[in-house]
This record gives structure tokens, C-alpha cells and sequence, in this order.
């Protein structure tokens, strides 16, 4: 297939970024479901047990790119230009905010009033009597690893979007016919017709 001005478009560049923004929406959704941290509570009844807090409690942003990233994917169809270049920019810079803020809350962990505070969804006074240290899960490196994914498709995406597949980029454009002539004499009488000629009248010379 080749692109407006001559250029062949990259099939395969684009089933890169298609990819890369699906497996990067798949990570950082599976991340923010799970739970980043947990806090280890004596109970009378049941010992030590451990309570956790989700990604998409502790940083919502996660699971808010994640759905972006899918949009991303249908408007890539519907896009083209200049416009499928600031959607990859859009992308890019939300992929990237979601990376920072997962390594700046695994740099510095939630203490346990604030990871309790998340759990129960509101703000809690204190920690659970007797608490245990926080400690952090591998989920939030799975975010990390998912943004980093999608901030690569997107600057595939904003480099390479000359080259990349447009909608209906194999039709001709209005107007302009295939330069090739039909093997059926019926059909291009019938041509003919269409385009305002004597269908009883042979191609002039220099028509295909």
C-alpha cells in the first residue's frame, strides 16, 4: 500500500503501536485491580492478617490511562496527520505521568493511616491497632513496566505517522478512476457512460 505523496505506508509499524497501547492498557489495568500494598493486622479470631490497598485506590491515574490507551486504539483508525501526531503526544505524556507517579508512591510508601485511609475509601484516624509495617507488592512495577510499553508505542506513533495506514487510504480518490482497462467490453461501455462518453464509441487513443 502506499501513502499520500508516494510513500509505502508500514503495516507493520502500526501493529506495533496498536500492540504496544493494548499490552500497555492490559498491565496497567491488571496493576491497579491488584493490591500495591499491604499492612499486617493482629485480630482476635483469625491471627495476623494482611489488608491491602489497589492501585486504582492508591493511584486512580493508573486505571484512568489504561482506559485511555484503548480509546487511543479506535481513534487511530478514525485519525490522521497532524491529529494522530497529537494523539500520540497525549498518550505519551499520560503514559508518562502514569510512570512517574507509581515510582514516586513506590519511593516513598503510604503509611498505614493513609493505607488504611484507602482501603475503607475514606479518611481513617489511625492505624488498625497493632498494625505491622507497610510493605510493598510487585504490582506497581507492572504499572511501570505497562507505561513504559505505551510511551514507546506512542513515540512510534508521533515518529513513524507519515508512513502508517490510513482509512481508506487503498480507495481511489474522488473523481479518478484505476488506470486499467476492463476486460468485460459490456462493463466498460458501461464505464463510459458513467464518466459522460459514447458508450457506442471506442476508447480514444491514449485511454486505458
Amino acid at each position: 500500500m502506499t501513502a499520500p505523496g508516494g510513500a509505502r505506508t508500514d503495516r507493520r509499524a502500526m501493529g506495533l503501536v496498536v500492540l504496544g497501547l493494548l499490552l500497555g492498557a492490559g498491565a496497567l489495568w491488571g496493576a491497579g485491580s491488584a493490591d500495591w500494598f499491604v499492612l499486617t493486622v493482629p485480630t482476635a479470631t483469625r491471627g495476623t492478617v494482611e489488608l491491602g490497598a489497589t492501585g486504582a485506590r492508591l493511584q486512580p491515574v493508573v486505571t484512568a490511562v489504561a482506559a485511555l490507551l484503548v480509546a487511543a486504539v479506535a481513534a487511530l483508525v478514525a485519525l490522521s496527520g497532524v491529529a494522530r501526531r497529537v494523539l500520540g503526544v497525549l498518550v505519551g505524556v499520560a503514559a508518562l505521568a502514569a510512570v512517574g507517579l507509581t515510582l514516586r508512591l513506590v519511593a516513598v510508601p503510604p503509611s498505614a493511616v493513609e493505607l488504611a485511609s484507602a482501603r475503607a475509601g475514606l479518611n481513617a484516624p489511625n492505624a488498625p491497632a497493632g498494625a505491622g509495617a507497610v510493605t510493598a507488592t510487585a504490582w506497581p512495577w507492572l504499572a511501570v513496566t505497562g507505561g513504559v510499553v505505551a510511551l514507546a508505542a506512542a513515540v512510534l506513533l508521533v515518529v513513524r505517522e507519515p508512513r502508517l495506514p490510513r482509512l481508506g487510504a487503498r480507495y481511489a480518490a474522488p473523481g479518478t478512476r484505476a488506470a486499467t482497462t476492463p476486460s468485460d467490453p459490456d462493463r466498460a461501455a458501461w464505464e463510459r457512460l458513467d464518466a459522460g462518453g459514447d458508450p457506442t464509441v471506442g476508447p480514444r487513443e491514449g485511454e486505458n
